[in-house]
């Protein structure tokens, strides 16, 4: 369970899924629905409906392939020295970090035709998923009969450390404990990590993104929307033996595929009462801010051409998540689709109360769940404006961050809040100290809008406004917190992290002190959430998922968790706007897409398009749709058919499909992918990147080692 403030995120990447024409119904999975554990595949499924059955060999091999980027989305290897491929829009962040005023990689691309010339990221991680193991009876024997709902959900955080410790210090793998199924399975996760990650290819941004926003989120779509990573380890190269060998013909029409990745949150198991708050409260408050902010970044952005470029990753992430949200919420206010998520809730309901030991032991699980979204929303103002992490400037939230882990180090890991544990601390550590650039004026904008909002919204008699302006206005107090921290040089983070709590405590440097003034606030109101949602809604949800098992077995799968799934599906187009989509677009649609707007933004093509056209085959497959069930965070997921190979990479879902968050309808719901063939086509004839072009085909005796 996940209070409606977790639920809804302003996150950068979105490959998200829409309204639905006709909605299957809850318990019963349909078709090509699902995003599957490892643990528990779809065997009988994909049996049944395609007379395939993947054997244990062949669902290590794709595991292992596979690559979740640590600060959002998916990849694959694909060489065996360590080529990890994911899209452009999940590797921006790190073209911006690496770019300079005087060269924007973002913007431009980039190809380094050498080792030597690769350029290092600074702060991305990548996992690679070794093993998981069910730690559900250990997180269960933690919570005893006589607790409350509170103490119920420290001792199982208190448990998840421990076990998620243990796991570390034993394997030396970075180790999650996963709430599945509303928190009736957990699973610790084992992640082999990498953080010496360098850029080796990625094109323009606009042949990545072509269309821009107006495409966002359609099809056909004509994009090239990929970025090559080398992951390096002691200084050399990963060699890899499992990676995907490369199909250079892509998919065909009606063709099984699978999209191995990490969708990162769905909503299809809340209840009827969490959906009511993410529609009448979550959704009109984040989106009112997020569309705050856009206009904050465009202001910025107006400033000159460095202000476009600091600003651009995030206003590209924020307009992302408003056009996803946006068709989120029209899908939560679509009648036929609510109510068909009251049926099934009432359809669920009816089968535990017909049961007396069901009805006994778990029957008054969504009465506690609604009783505790009432006092969610009866608070929902000051939960979410009393905050900073949603003015989306980085500074401020570093600054908090160093705060609260000289504090929380201070404590038994157990009692640690979530992020702070011994476990999580290096990677922690390793974002906090990042050598990326900072930029404080843009922090300034963001912050001094999100303090005028959240006085709006509170009143200036509220403890945290009181606290956050320390008597001043809103740009009077961000003026002075950011044009006076020095937390945008990494030396200066890392001596305040590294001089403990009383460093902390000493320090003048204004976002320290602005962040010791608010820091005690936001914990108590924390606590308020704890005590009165968060610990209610996960005993509760606790009871729905072992009601849910034992009404319908373990034939689903679990909600979204940012952990490896597995979908599948058929390449398929559908009915749209009175007509057919493809299942396949090519590069002459590009072309046409790009005349047919006279060559005018954001239609206009690169300079390298205009210019080599001629060494193009037009009729190459770029991108293509299947049915396969997604959401964002698989943005970088491979696309492989039924022999393992890669045919495809996902970078985004149709508009038809953004209710996805909530339901899936097979008839409309599609994935959009690149296609191996026009990938690789791209690279030779308009990139000169043909031993970039070899590696990835294994026609290298380096790549073929």
């Amino acid at each position: 369970m996940r209070t409606a403030a977790l639920r809804v995120k302003t996150a950068a990447i979105a490959i998200a899924v829409m309204i639905a024409a006709s909605i299957l119904g809850g318990p019963r999975v349909a078709a090509d629905e699902g995003m599957w554990t490892f643990d528990n595949p779809p065997l009988k499924q994909l049996k049944e409906r395609y007379g395939f059955t993947p054997t244990k060999e062949w669902l290590d091999h794709i595991r292992l392939s596979s690559v979740r980027f640590n600060d959002g989305g998916s990849g694959s290897w694909v060489s065996a020295d360590g080529l990890v491929l994911t899209n452009h829009h999940v590797a921006r962040g790190q073209l911006q970090k690496i770019s300079t005023p005087e060269k924007d990689y973002a913007k431009d691309g980039f190809y380094a035709r050498t080792q030597a010339d690769e350029l290092k990221s600074p702060d991305l991680e990548l996992n690679v998923l070794i093993s998981t193991e069910d730690v559900t009876k250990t997180v269960a024997a933690a919570v005893k009969p006589e607790m409350d709902e509170k103490k119920a959900l420290d001792a199982r955080n208190a448990e998840i450390a421990k076990i998620e410790k243990e796991s570390q210090d034993k394997t030396g793998l970075r180790s999650d404990v996963i709430p599945l199924y509303n928190g009736s399975e957990y699973w610790l996760y084992r992640y082999k990590k990498y953080t010496d990650v360098r850029l080796v290819f990625a094109p323009e941004q606009q042949i990545a993104f072509y269309g821009g926003d107006p495409d966002n989120f359609t099809y056909p779509r004509y994009d090239l929307d990929i970025a090559l990573f080398r992951v390096y380890e002691n200084g050399k190269p990963v060699h890899n033996d499992h990676y995907l060998r490369w199909n250079p013909k892509g998919p065909a029409d009606g063709d099984l595929v699978f999209v191995i990745g990490n969708p990162g949150s769905t909503d299809r198991l809340d209840t009827v009462a969490e959906l009511e708050t993410l529609r009448d409260y979550a959704y009109p408050l984040t989106l009112k801010t997020e569309k705050r902010r856009l206009e904050v970044l465009s202001r910025y952005s107006s400033l000159g051409a460095e202000q476009e470029r600091q600003a651009s990753q995030l206003k590209f992430g924020l307009e992302n998540a408003f056009k996803a949200q946006t068709g989120e919420n029209q899908g939560l206010n679509n009648k036929a689709i609510f109510t068909k998520k009251e049926k099934d809730e009432q359809e669920f309901r009816a089968l535990v109360d017909k049961n007396p030991k069901l009805k006994s032991e778990y029957g008054d699980a969504w009465t506690e769940i609604a009783a505790a979204e009432k006092r969610e929303i009866g608070n929902i103002k000051p939960l979410r404006f009393r905050s900073i992490g949603r003015s989306l400037a980085r500074l401020p939230s570093q600054g908090l961050t160093i705060v609260r882990y000289v504090a929380e180090l201070k404590k038994p890991d157990g009692e640690r809040l979530e992020g702070f544990h011994d476990s999580q601390v290096e990677s922690l550590k390793f974002s906090l100290l990042s050598p990326a650039p900072e930029y404080p004026a843009l922090d300034e904008a963001l912050l001094a809008d999100s303090l005028q909002e959240s006085l709006e919204q509170l009143g200036p008699d509220d403890p945290f406004i009181k606290a956050a302006l320390n008597g001043k206005s809103p740009s009077e107090a961000a003026a002075q917190i950011m044009r006076g921290t020095k937390l945008d040089e990494p030396a200066v983070r890392k001596s305040l992290v590294e001089g403990g709590d009383q460093g902390v405590a000493a320090s003048n440097d204004p976002l320290i002190v602005f962040a010791r003034r608010i820091d005690p606030l936001l914990r108590e109101q924390r606590k308020w959430l704890e005590d009165n949602v968060i610990g209610v809604e996960t005993s509760a949800g606790e009871k729905l998922g072992k009601a849910r098992f034992a009404v319908y077995g373990k034939a689903a799968y679990p909600d979204a968790t940012f952990t490896l799934r597995m979908s599948y599906g058929t390449v398929k187009g559908y009915p749209m706007n009175g007509t057919v989509a493809p299942p396949v677009t090519t590069f002459y649609g590009l072309y046409d897409r790009a005349y047919s707007f006279g060559g005018k933004s954001p239609f206009d093509l690169p300079e390298r398009y205009q210019k080599g056209r001629d060494r193009l085959d037009l009729s190459t497959p770029l991108d293509f749709v299947s049915t396969a069930d997604i959401i964002g965070g698989n943005s970088g997921s491979p696309v492989i058919n039924r022999n393992g190979e890669f045919v495809g990479i996902i970078f985004d879902g149709n508009i038809e499909s953004l209710v996805g968050r909530f339901v899936y309808d097979e008839q409309t719901n599609r994935a959009v992918a690149v296609d191996s063939a026009g990938i690789i086509h791209a690279l030779r004839a308009l990139y000169d990147a043909g031993v970039l072009a070899d590696e990835i085909e294994g026609k290298t005796a380096r790549a073929a080692k």
